[in-house]
């Protein structure tokens, strides 16, 4: 019993050494980070510092500035118990800074022993420039006459490189990019979603240093009527296109559940992804400006914004907005790009079975679904009029057609006006001169 006593004696002294001897040999500081790193900021421009110790732990954060004699202390935090990791959050709004240089000191000590109890502590020091000046912004282009689900095209200049701008409807932003003659264009779509009144495009700009500049511009809303369909979802037809999303749904049986799944869960999860294929879009404009070829000898089948009540056995089991243009010409007949662009999507996607999407530069995209046959590749540069595969009816087609949209900045928005050679030239080309 005496063994046992003193061997646990002597565990629990080897164990206190090795704590005290790393605590009072744990001679490194913190990690410290700082973000954004701009050498220029305004008093709202939010920070984040993040200091990082795997060892002890992090005791303390701080964040003094001083101006001239001037020393405010912006953070001042204990952590108790000390967290491996401690971010906070900042602003100098409270600071009283005038514009003009000023000294920022960060400061993360550890909870170690070391140095008699002090700790390790890490100190980042940086002179940067406060600047509160928006930039001003100037709108360079006329008249921006919107139809309601349709885009509108603004040309304007801001009076220094900004870290972001474009145009804000509601909460959602559209970017504009720099062009050639070093103004901005930025094509902004009018969601269906928004009733006329409620369309309010502003212009925003932020600067480097994050201020911000937000304005009205002048704009026209034009209101559109859209049709309402009654579509018949047939036992056929559940039987021939619920297969293709069995894996999506495993173990559902009922093929109207999975048609409703499909019809909305799917359609959201695609919409999702328009959008993040939108906002890879690239700076460059690969389409010159002439009309979108249209697919050659097609009938229009059905309208971008129809209002599509569906229909089971007598009784409605949805409801959905049609996004798109649907054609039909010839049973397998070639599709071929609207206009210049880059294949970004070449594969079954979703309601819109085999579909490929280009992106043709500044947030504009083309997609083409329900194809039979995809003869193009992720990353092949196409011209006007190439062939990019065959009509067919995958996905949710009910026959053999295409269904053409475009999409802005994620947004599907209505194909007709990029057909008309005259809208582009009185709604885009000009902006670009």
């Amino acid at each position: 019993m005496k063994k046992l006593f003193f061997l646990t004696i002597l565990v629990c002294m080897a164990l206190g050494g090795a704590a005290g001897y790393f605590f009072l040999t744990d001679g490194e500081a913190p990690h410290v980070t700082l973000r954004p790193d701009t050498p220029s900021v305004s008093p709202k421009r939010e920070y984040t510092v993040e200091a990082t110790d795997s060892g002890s732990g992090i005791r303390a954060l701080s964040v003094i500035v001083s101006q001239g004699d001037k020393k405010i202390t912006i953070l001042d935090k204990a952590y108790s118990p000390a967290p491996p990791q401690a971010s906070e959050t900042f602003t100098l709004e409270s600071a009283g800074l005038k514009d003009g240089p000023f000294d920022l000191d960060v400061t993360a000590t550890d909870n170690s022993i070391h140095g008699f109890g002090a700790g390790n502590s890490a100190l980042m020091h940086k002179t940067l420039s406060l600047d509160s000046t928006p930039p001003v912004v100037g709108v360079l282009s006329q008249a921006h006459n919107v139809r309601q689900g349709g885009v509108g095209c603004i040309a304007y200049s801001v009076s220094e490189e900004p870290e972001s701008s474009g145009v804000l409807v509601g909460d959602v932003f559209s970017p504009g990019f720099k062009i050639a003659n070093g103004h901005y264009v930025c094509f902004f779509p009018f969601p269906l979603s928004l009733e006329p009144g409620d369309f309010k495009p502003r212009l925003r700009a932020v600067d480097l240093a994050g201020n911000e500049r937000i304005m009205d511009f002048r704009h026209q809303a034009i209101p559109r009527k859209f049709k309402a369909d009654t579509m018949n979802v047939t036992d056929g037809f559940l039987q021939a296109k619920m297969p293709q999303y069995f894996a999506s749904y495993p173990g559902m049986k009922d093929l109207v559940e999975i048609y409703i799944k499909v019809n909305n869960e799917m359609r959201r999860d695609n919409a999702k992804t328009l959008r993040e294929l939108g906002a890879q879009s690239s700076p460059e404009l690969f389409w010159d400006k002439k009309a979108f070829m249209r697919l050659p000898n097609a009938a229009p089948m059905a309208a971008f914004g129809d209002r599509r009540t569906y229909m089971y056995q007598g009784r409605e089991i949805d409801k959905q907005i049609h996004m798109g243009q649907d054609l039909a010409s010839l049973a397998n007949a070639q599709v071929p790009a609207a206009a210049n662009g880059k294949v970004i999507l070449a594969d079954f996607f979703g309601i819109y079975g085999q579909a490929v999407i280009l992106d043709h530069g500044l947030g504009i995209q083309t997609i083409y679904s329900h194809l039979s046959q995809i003869t193009v590749k992720v990353g092949d540069m196409v011209k006007r009029g190439d062939i990019l595969g065959n009509t067919g009816a995958t996905g949710l087609a009910g026959g053999d057609h295409l269904h053409f949209g475009v999409i802005v900045h994620g947004l599907e928005v209505s194909p007709v006006e990029w057909w008309d050679q005259h809208w582009i030239d009185d709604n885009v080309a000009d902006r670009f001169k």
